[in-house]
């Protein structure tokens, strides 16, 4: 295969800075956030070959298969919560941990 560099624009790294919470493992999350955008840009193009090649007869469903394989599941509300809860118990009430948690009593039953 050629060699391809992935290197993310200074644009997409100005966003995660802008969007990021701040705080204690601020580079940790930005680290993590441009490991997960490399693996997906090298999925993409791993995804395009096959097709290219012809690997799958049916292109779509094996296609979409494969990105379901590899790619971790969301975290659940209720582990997003607590992890909300955890920042703001060691740091300061934020919005987005207020958000997240008020979205996850609002999901309990009553």
């Amino acid at each position: 295969m050629t060699e391809r560099t992935i290197i993310p624009s200074d644009e997409l790294i100005g966003k995660w800075i802008d969007t990021d919470e701040g705080g204690p493992n601020v580079i940790s999350r930005i680290a993590t956030r441009a490991a997960q955008w490399g693996a997906d840009q090298e999925l993409e193009a791993c995804c395009e070959w096959l097709v290219s090649e012809g690997w799958f007869k049916y292109e779509h469903e094996a296609v979409e298969d494969l990105r379901a394989a590899r790619r971790s599941k969301p975290p659940r509300l209720k582990e997003q919560a607590l992890e909300a809860l955890a920042h703001i118990l060691n740091n300061s009430s934020t919005q987005l941990g207020a958000d997240t948690i008020r979205r996850a009593l609002e999901a309990l039953p009553e």
